[in-house]
Order: structure tokens, then C-alpha cells, then sequence
């Protein structure tokens, strides 16, 4: 079922078990319940083809290449996302003294990864999205 939020993005939702029917286990343990894949396991964590990358969810369009960014973390990073109607910010409390911000899709509410500010790489931002390569799924362009 889709919806409309207030920034008119389409809003995707679904109950648990649709989404237990669309996603394989591991990308509902991460998109869903918020797991986190293992470092240097992803397939787009040093990828460099040009494209657009979408939620694994939704499909909704999320990171551009050209904000990718090689951090060294074990995660694809990005330094802004294509829009920031495109995803939404939640306060995570779930490691003990490691505040940190999570990074859900605005259209599936799905959690995507953190972003972290002040680390001192040589972008634009200075920001890094640190987001799993399970919630992702990158249509090149330029062919």
C-alpha cells in the first residue's frame, strides 16, 4: 500500500510478513529491524560504477555516485543524499554511550545505515553516510 507524506513523497507500507515475503533474510534483518551487515562484506562497499543507487525495499532513489566517497570503513559511504526529502533522521541510543544517527528511507521507513559529522574527510559535507550495501541496489548509467 502506498501513501503520501507531508514532504509528497510516496510512502510504502506494508506489514512485517509482506515484507518478510519481498526481502530475503538478511535484507530484512537489516532494512527492517535495523542490523547492520559485516564490514567489507557488501557488494557496492568499493564499487565505482555511475549510477543511482535505490532503496532495496521501495526502490526509492536515495544516493547518486557522485556523492560516493572511499572512506575505508567496510561500508559504502556517501557525502549528502540525492535529496533530503529522501531519507529521515532518528536518534540511536542503542550502543551505551555512542549516541549516533540513523538513517531510515522516507518513502519505507526502512533503516539504511548512520550518518556521522566531523570526521575530517575531504568532502563537501564533511558528513559520511555509512550505509549497508543489503539496502541498496545501484542502477548504473551511462551505458
Amino acid at each position: 500500500m502506498t501513501s503520501t507524506n507531508h514532504h509528497d513523497t510516496p510512502r510504502v507500507q506494508m506489514t512485517p510478513d509482506q515484507w518478510r515475503q519481498r526481502l530475503t533474510d538478511q535484507e530484512f534483518k537489516v532494512l527492517r529491524e535495523a542490523a547492520t551487515e559485516a564490514p567489507f562484506t557488501g557488494e557496492y562497499t568499493s564499487t565505482t560504477t555511475e549510477g543511482v543507487y535505490r532503496c532495496r525495499a521501495c526502490g526509492a532513489e536515495l544516493f547518486r555516485s557522485t556523492e560516493k566517497f572511499e572512506s575505508h570503513c567496510g561500508w559504502p559511504s556517501f557525502f549528502s543524499p540525492l535529496a533530503e526529502d529522501r531519507v529521515r533522521y532518528i536518534t540511536d541510543t542503542s550502543l551505551p554511550g555512542m549516541p549516533r544517527t540513523e538513517v531510515r528511507c522516507a518513502a519505507c521507513d526502512s533503516h539504511l545505515g548512520h550518518v556521522f559529522s566531523g570526521e575530517g574527510y575531504d568532502t563537501p559535507t564533511d558528513l559520511r553516510y555509512c550505509i549497508n550495501s543489503v539496502c541498496l541496489t545501484l542502477e548504473p548509467t551511462g551505458r
